[in-house]
């Protein structure tokens, strides 16, 4: 077994394990963002190809910067077309995060699309991801018990729908966005509002019943905001990104510069 194909492994056993994890955002496309934030060892970076211009060319450049640093990567795509998915994968991913899934017939599309026959309808093909024809059988025989499928929590809708879509083997872990869930809820941004937090309580729950993962992300990262999150029972945490850090660098650099000016 190559090291891709063990690391990719060893995440999707994190998940199923309810370990905790923490991960990193890239909204940026240059690869060397991917490569400092690789030195985090934070267990998986995820792609933001939903709220960024990242395009599928630039998303398998960032996959390799992170996988040649033992690090899986797990992509957002924008949309849950298999036009995204298709060569997403193909270029090396090790799973997906799913954005805005609201149903079990949802879900059941994601998993065809993710995976090869007989579990899935994921046609065959020789890319990146099967290491260009030298690691094609291999590849195909590890990727549906390897590969990781991640759906996110946004909407009220899909809260209410999580339980049925909790019940599919091939679901690996549950991610909240915060900031699409509490608007949904009626109070975006408000995450200390008792309507989030019950709801956060109610994914966490469902989660444990059916033994998958649960995480959220954070913005601004510091040891309270974690252990918040830790503590309300999130497995898994995505540590802001790499927006975030140059905005809060940027934001506190303006404050200094502005006492002096």
């Amino acid at each position: 077994m190559n090291k891709i194909f063990k690391n990719r492994l060893e995440l999707k056993n994190k998940f199923r394990s309810q370990q905790n994890m923490f991960g990193g955002w890239i909204s940026f496309s240059h690869p060397s963002i991917t490569e400092i934030f690789a030195n985090m060892k934070v267990d998986f970076i995820a792609i933001d190809m939903e709220h960024s211009t990242i395009t599928i060319e630039q998303s398998q450049r960032i996959i390799a910067a992170s996988q040649s640093y033992s690090v899986p990567c797990l992509p957002r795509p924008v949309s849950h077309s298999n036009d995204y998915f298709k060569p997403i994968l193909d270029s090396g991913a090790d799973g997906l995060i799913i954005t805005t899934v609201e149903s079990r017939d949802q879900v059941e599309s994601i998993i065809q699309n993710m995976k090869f026959p007989d579990i899935g309808n994921r046609t065959y093909g020789v890319n990146r991801a099967h290491n260009y024809g030298f690691d094609t059988l291999n590849y195909y025989q590890d990727w549906n018990n390897s590969s990781s499928i991640i759906l996110q929590i946004e909407t009220k809708k899909g809260l209410d729908s999580l339980e049925s879509m909790l019940k599919f083997e091939h679901v690996d872990g549950i991610m909240v966005g915060p900031y699409d869930l509490s608007g949904s809820l009626g109070i975006p941004g408000e995450f200390e509002n008792k309507i989030y937090i019950e709801a956060c309580s109610e994914i966490i729950g469902l989660c444990d019943k059916y033994k998958k993962s649960c995480g959220t992300q954070i913005a601004k990262v510091d040891e309270q905001s974690i252990s918040k999150n830790y503590d309300l029972g999130f497995n898994f945490i995505v540590l802001g990104s790499d927006l975030f850090v140059l905005w809060d660098w940027a934001d506190n650099t303006n404050k200094l510069i502005s006492k002096f000016k």
